[in-house]
């Protein structure tokens, strides 16, 4: 068998940090949304499930949250993006305003500068998003 770099390893999850008020907020979002969307609600609670809950206060700036301006580069399809993560009434893909409830929207939450996930979309396709910055 041989690696093949096209294909991220979806093993390896970077730590993530979430603050306490979204997180139980989140939860809940994800609970009500398993009967509409079972794979990204489903996704979206086990992102939680791994994260350490802090604070709101104690919530580094450096980390998405809901509501953060976020640069992303998507290291398989060689792509830069700028979103901003919101709840799913306040989505609005014109406007670049990406819901959590989406595969890349529940990728970023709790991501820190520098960090990278390995994650599937919509269309099949594993893709490594690494944050560049993250504006509050």
């Amino acid at each position: 068998m041989f690696d093949n770099p096209t294909i991220p390893d979806l093993t390896e999850r970077p730590a993530l940090v979430m603050a306490d008020t979204q997180a139980t907020r989140l939860s809940a979002l994800a609970e009500h949304a398993l009967d509409t969307s079972p794979d990204v609600a489903g996704r979206l609670l086990g992102e939680i499930e791994r994260a350490r809950i802090v604070p709101d206060v104690d919530l580094p700036e450096d980390v998405v949250a809901m509501g953060s301006d976020v640069d992303f580069r998507d290291e398989v399809g060689g792509r830069d993006r700028s979103v901003r993560l919101v709840y799913p009434n306040d989505a609005d893909i014109d406007a670049h305003r990406i819901s959590v409830l989406t595969p890349v929207g529940a990728a970023l939450i709790g991501l820190s500068v520098g960090q990278a996930i390995d994650w599937q979309v919509q269309d099949g396709s594993v893709r490594r998003l690494r944050i560049v910055a993250v504006r509050r």
